[in-house]
């Protein structure tokens, strides 16, 4: 991996091209109706001019008009809209039915072969309404194609053509079933795509539930563990206490560095539950502390190297101006976590790589260990999905791609070209730094 990567090419914004299905879907219906159109103004241009058929122009012209407005202000309500409904979409193939029935009672009614379009709006709503919706177009195509059975201006068929409206049939049905077939290909497949990108939503959403279902119970259950631990951790620090002042030990010096360093492990103890009890929510009792980016950055890494000794770990700022940000101890056990990854995974070093952008503050973990495999990446956030091979392993990555979630962010993974492993969290500053400060 190069060490000497710029900074810069860390922090490209990640895009999210995130429409809902039903705004697709009406693109869709909207594109649809344009070919629709240019179809029906060809057809009765030909029909009236070339093939010598007179047709009501004027009315047949200005319903095609309606048509042209309609999907006029339904392109503008889609630049404006993020999702559309069910009901709107019954009423964009409902206005349909209404547009194409008009055209046919000027044209023939129920002996125009285009009636079979009828079909087209039913499959289109078999495709995207539910039950009770799908039951509405196909009542009111049904209602519609009877009426014109009933109701309808004959075609006027003079001249040659007089005594062949059979054959005009036939030849009109080949063309109108021929119309179908393309627009339901060009129309479903679409479709198809929109309902399967949506059910892959979903199935996000539901196993994102499920993880932060998992948290819950990690984090009910190492609450409780603090708790219990917190008591007797006390009660050795209270013994050990009254051992170093024993004359029995206060005349061996290798005794009192042996209680010392046992004070210090049963204090980092206490720390380490103090810090668990914190991440889960209680015993703020003091306010949160302020401090900025180098100053907060720089702190885990002295404290993570003297956990650490001899595991070189550099931390490289970028020529930005940081804002002054709150000191979660949530994040700092994150990065915390990357850190101890980095080193289990065989890294001879590692980089604390530190950036930032408009709207998020970038933290980047940088190591020349195994990296990740293809399967990993492809899991990459899931629980127990660890390089270790190990039982019980994964929760690190786990609990911290989960933690940024919360916090409004996001964590990408990625294996450099010579080796090693990057993770990149993207912390909103509109989350981490003060509010005075996040303002451009």
């Amino acid at each position: 991996m190069n060490r000497n990567l710029p900074i810069s090419t860390l922090w490209q914004p990640s895009q999210w091209p995130a429409h809902a299905a039903g705004r697709k879907n009406l693109a869709l219906l909207v594109q649809l109706r344009w070919l629709a159109i240019a179809g029906q103004l060809i057809t009765i241009l030909a029909v009236h001019f070339v093939m010598d058929i007179r047709l009501p122009i004027a009315p047949m012209l200005l319903i095609a008009g309606m048509a042209i407005l309609m999907n006029g202000l339904s392109f503008g309500a889609l630049r404006k809209r993020t999702d559309v409904s069910h009901a709107e979409l019954f009423l964009s193939l409902l206005f349909d039915v209404l547009l194409l029935t008009a055209q046919l009672y000027l044209s023939g009614g129920a002996t125009n072969p285009f009636i079979s379009l009828y079909l087209v709006q039913v499959a289109l709503g078999a495709v995207l309404l539910d039950r009770w919706s799908i039951w509405g177009i196909v009542f009111v195509s049904a209602l519609c194609a009877g009426l014109l059975a009933l109701h309808y201006r004959p075609l006027d068929l003079h001249g040659a053509l007089e005594g062949h409206l059979f054959d005009l049939h036939i030849v009109g049905t080949w063309v109108c079933l021929t119309m179908i077939a393309v627009l339901l290909v060009l129309f479903v497949l679409p479709v198809t795509r929109n309902l399967q990108a949506r059910d892959a939503y979903l199935a996000r959403l539901r196993q994102q539930a499920a993880e932060e279902e998992h948290i819950v119970r990690m984090g009910l259950l190492a609450s409780g563990a603090a708790h219990e631990l917190g008591t007797p951790l006390s009660q050795l620090a209270v013994v050990l206490g009254d051992w170093k002042h024993m004359p029995e030990i206060t005349v061996h010096p290798s005794l009192i560095e042996e209680v010392e360093e046992m004070q210090a492990a049963v204090q980092r103890c206490k720390e380490i539950v103090t810090g668990i009890l914190l991440s889960s929510g209680e015993a703020r009792g003091e306010a949160p502390a302020v401090t900025n980016v180098p100053d907060f950055i720089e702190g885990i890494a002295t404290e993570w190297r003297r956990a650490n000794p001899g595991m070189p770990l550099r931390c490289d700022f970028g020529p930005h101006d940081y804002p002054r940000i709150i000191a979660d101890p949530v994040i700092r056990q994150a990065i915390g976590n990357l850190l101890d990854n980095a080193r289990e995974a065989g890294a001879s070093y590692i980089d604390l790589l530190i950036g930032r952008d408009s709207s998020s503050l970038n933290i980047a973990v940088r190591d020349n260990g195994g990296g990740f495999s293809d399967a990993m990446l492809e899991d990459f956030g899931k629980p127990y999905r660890s390089s270790k091979g190990k039982q019980g392993h994964g929760l690190g990555l786990f609990l911290v791609v989960n933690v940024v979630r919360k916090l409004g962010g996001s964590v990408s993974a990625s294996n450099g070209a010579d080796g090693g492993a990057l993770i990149l969290l993207r912390l909103p500053l509109g989350t981490v730094a003060l509010e005075e400060e996040t303002a451009p």
